[in-house]
């Protein structure tokens, strides 16, 4: 095979400001080990998100300069609506400054106390989304999902006897709607199947139940079905795309994701009277029904986001990249999970650092020791961010893995930029036995993780 090369040209680049290890050392002291506090400017290489961090083509840049801020009935809010009913296909369409505001406005109009809304996997924001109106978010996650080194081609799947199991038990009345995440962030980045999606909607529709998908990587979702699904080879990623929307009630959005812009969502559904009430929470939160919290140009460069994230050239690219990071380190014996998913690598810190128990948080030291090494940021998804901490006891439970996220920005950074990563990441990897846990000194009651403060059990050096 051929080098698979970045499918644009670069017009406009940014300065990286190289730091010493010195310079890193003292930094991330003073931010508490908690790479969430450390400035920008600071960060060689930033994989903490692929959220909101992408590059924008010359085409959005061009219709931002077209956005249209009058406060209702703007041109850019048609242009953006025609775009999500084209590309996903339902007919009402809410936007919102991001996609945690549109997960605020699902929740609150169909849950509430005592509610449970089963999910393959729910991320941060819409597990406290869920919390936060009185419901319970409840995982249900294939077991291969649950198994980093396993390879499987869907490991994002929703585990459905498990669904049916627990609609049995608790009832209909308890479940407002099932939330299926594409592809699945928490459990490594990995897809679900359209097989999966099809059998998930046949529960829902049996029972009377909505379903919902959370959308924020559904191009990267569809083109992995392509690759990995009987029957999908020679499909058009728009048409797959499409498909797995048919089966449906409505989504949510993060547009900051694979909407390829900066900023902005959407809450979309086929229940007018739904809708309704989501529309006039939006009025009293966000803003009038055609901007949503959003500027017109921010409305225009979604629209074209969602066209340019399904052409395939750049999907090719942008999954053969964050395989090529994957499979380089696993051959350097670092482990991963398996196998690489659609917009980050996932490091098995359990794995890599066996020598630090869970309550010691190897993902948050695997952090500190990345940036140290080589000025990256990533972002710890395990215990720090999905363990518990009993309220009476203080008593922590830690999360089911314990694994590092690097999540690659959209057409940021090149080839040279991923083998400077790889070169880091195993030059770690020589010393990993020389470091050791971290404690807290001082967390929020929720979502802790972007706000935490550590301590080393060791001695950085």
């Amino acid at each position: 095979m051929r080098t698979i090369i970045e499918p644009f040209r670069i017009k406009v680049v940014e300065p990286i400001r190289m730091t010493t290890r010195e310079e890193r050392l003292a930094l991330l002291r003073e931010a508490g080990y908690n790479v969430f506090l450390l400035r920008s400017e600071d960060v060689l290489l930033d994989l903490l998100t692929d959220s909101g961090t992408s590059a924008m083509s010359a085409e959005q840049w061009a219709g931002m300069m077209r956005g249209d801020e009058s406060y209702a009935g703007s041109p850019s809010y048609y242009r953006f609506e025609e775009a999500v009913h084209e590309v996903f296909g339902f007919e009402h369409v809410i936007p919102t400054h991001q996609g945690r505001a549109a997960e605020r406005i699902l929740f609150e109009t169909l849950c509430g106390p005592g509610d449970l809304v089963p999910s393959n996997t729910h991320f941060d924001t819409t597990r406290a989304n869920v919390e936060a109106v009185g419901a319970r978010a409840v995982d249900l996650l294939i077991p291969e999902g649950l198994r980093p080194s396993e390879v499987h081609p869907f490991k994002g799947n929703l585990d459905v006897e498990r669904l049916e199991a627990l609609i049995r038990q608790e009832g209909v009345d308890r479940i407002p709607l099932v939330m299926l995440t594409l592809t699945n962030n928490s459990g490594g980045g990995q897809p679900v199947s359209m097989a999966n999606v099809k059998a998930v909607s046949e529960v829902c529709r049996r029972h009377g139940i909505p379903l919902y998908i959370d959308a924020c990587r559904f191009a990267e979702n569809a083109y992995l079905i392509r690759l990995r699904e009987e029957g999908y080879a020679d499909r058009p990623v728009r048409e797959i795309a499409r498909e797995i929307f048919s089966h449906a009630d409505g989504c949510t959005m993060s547009a900051k994701k694979d909407g390829l812009a900066n900023i902005g969502g959407f809450v979309a559904t086929r229940d007018a009277e739904l809708a309704q009430r989501q529309r006039n929470l939006l009025i009293l939160t966000e803003g009038f029904p055609t901007y949503g919290g959003l500027a017109g140009r921010d409305l225009e460069a979604i629209a074209i986001g969602l066209r340019e994230v399904l052409e395939e050239d750049y999907l090719e690219y942008r999954l053969a990249s964050v395989r090529y990071l994957g499979e380089a380190i696993a051959a350097g014996g670092v482990p991963i999970v398996q196998p690489p998913g659609g917009h980050a690598i996932y490091i098995d810190a359990a794995a890599f650092l066996p020598h630090i128990s869970p309550l010691e948080l190897p993902g948050q030291a695997l952090v500190a020791e990345l940036y140290l090494e080589g000025g990256i940021r990533g972002v710890e998804v395990g215990t720090v961010m999905f363990g518990r901490r009993d309220p009476d006891t203080g008593e922590e439970h830690p999360a089911p893995m314990e694994l590092v996220r690097l999540a690659l920005p959209r057409r940021v950074y090149t080839q040279s930029h991923v083998d400077y990563l790889v070169e880091a990441i195993l030059a770690f990897a020589e010393r990993r036995e020389q470091v050791g846990g971290f404690r807290f000194t001082y967390q929020a009651p929720v979502l802790r993780h972007f706000t935490a403060r550590f301590e080393p059990m060791y001695e950085p050096a």
